[in-house]
């Protein structure tokens, strides 16, 4: 029997959450974030099935913003880490992206941007409180000025912050960061993006002029208990493999390494196609729920590297070949997470290159 583990990426879905976001957010423009290769989803993938839905994307790196140049994607395409090479500058102009534009050390290069190339898009991010990029927010004035008088710049200069904990609605901190990005660009020209994908949930006073979206995007939620279900979103992931094996093991034995989970009974154990090794998370705990069929049963002994074992005494007619869905639609990844100590764009963004991708149109 062939050993597949198969991720399957539901292009509807990515369609219907666009729109989703689209209604939650107007009448600012969407941004879709395509980062680490769409949250592991694919980046041609995922650009494809959105080209003329999304206003434009986000990506992490001028390699990225090529990649998708090369598709011919012809939306905007913002490089959220900006320039940070020799010859990037030039290179951005090229092919027509946008920088975002968060330390001193980049203001020299694009002084020096000639407006032959065309003039390179930009947004001044500030640190309103993250405290990862951004210029201070008692320098966003100058730097603003500064970017307007560039030769090589557009004018229209954007401006842009992030949020650190914006899945805790009505936190004081994100109350925080609004005002301090509030103050610190008043009376500047530009349009605003602040809004990450649970800004878009819970604060609708920070929406501005763009959002830039990425989780929800695919269906995913960060907001601790909820999945993107809750909030109206389709998975766009499912993962799957099949059982390769059903053992019958005997009361007191111990299954898999280290012995970490006894038998309490004779009892059925199934074998299912899928590790570490693939991207399951070694961390997921016992108890654990996969779907077989479209029944849930738990995990039982540590997560290998190429396989699991999976507790079938609640599905005793379940046979060798049956399809195991590991997170997708009928199993929020945010479950999985949870039970691994981590976030679902983890699990989504950490498939191995032996997980065979497909596509399909729901």
């Amino acid at each position: 029997m062939s050993r597949t583990t198969v991720a399957t990426i539901h292009l509807g879905a990515l369609r219907h959450n666009l729109e989703r976001i689209r209604a939650l957010a107007s009448p600012a423009m969407v941004m879709a974030v395509v980062k680490a290769d769409a949250y592991g989803h694919g980046l041609e993938r995922v650009a494809r099935a959105l080209d003329g839905a999304a206003d434009a994307f986000a990506v992490a790196s001028l390699g990225d913003g090529l990649r998708l140049r090369a598709a011919r994607h012809r939306q905007r395409i913002v490089v959220l880490s900006g320039p940070d090479q020799a010859g990037d500058i030039a290179e951005m102009q090229r092919l027509g992206l946008d920088a975002a534009i968060h330390h001193e050390s980049q203001l020299h290069g694009l002084s020096e941007a000639s407006p032959m190339r065309g003039r390179l898009r930009v947004w001044l991010k500030v640190d309103s409180g993250m405290h990862r990029l951004g210029f201070a927010p008692e320098r966003a004035a100058a730097v603003h000025a500064q970017l307007i008088g560039m030769a090589g710049i557009d004018p229209d200069v954007g401006l842009m912050t992030h949020f650190a904990e914006s899945e805790v609605f009505d936190g004081e901190r994100t109350r925080e960061q609004i005002e301090r990005f509030q103050q610190a660009t008043a009376g500047l020209s530009g349009p605003r993006s602040l809004s990450n994908s649970a800004a878009v949930l819970g604060w609708p006073d920070a929406r501005g002029d763009w959002v830039r979206t990425g989780g929800l995007l695919y269906g995913l939620s960060v907001v601790e208990g909820k999945s993107g279900a809750d909030f109206g979103f389709r998975a766009a992931m499912t993962l799957s493999t099949r059982l390769i094996a059903i053992n019958q093991i005997k009361r007191g034995e111990r299954i898999g390494y280290n012995g970490l989970w006894e038998c309490p009974e004779d009892m059925p154990v199934g074998v299912a196609a899928v590790g570490y090794g693939d991207g399951y998370p070694r961390s997921a705990v016992a108890g654990t729920p996969v779907l077989v069929g479209d029944r849930r049963v738990p995990l039982i002994g540590r997560v290998s590297m190429d396989l699991i074992t999976l507790d079938l005494r609640e599905v005793p007619e379940t046979k060798v070949g049956d399809r195991v869905t590991l997170w997708g639609p009928g199993l929020p990844v945010e479950i999985i997470a949870a039970q691994a100590g981590t976030i679902s764009y983890d699990l989504t963004c950490g498939m191995t290159r032996r997980v065979l991708f497909v596509e399909d149109e729901h």
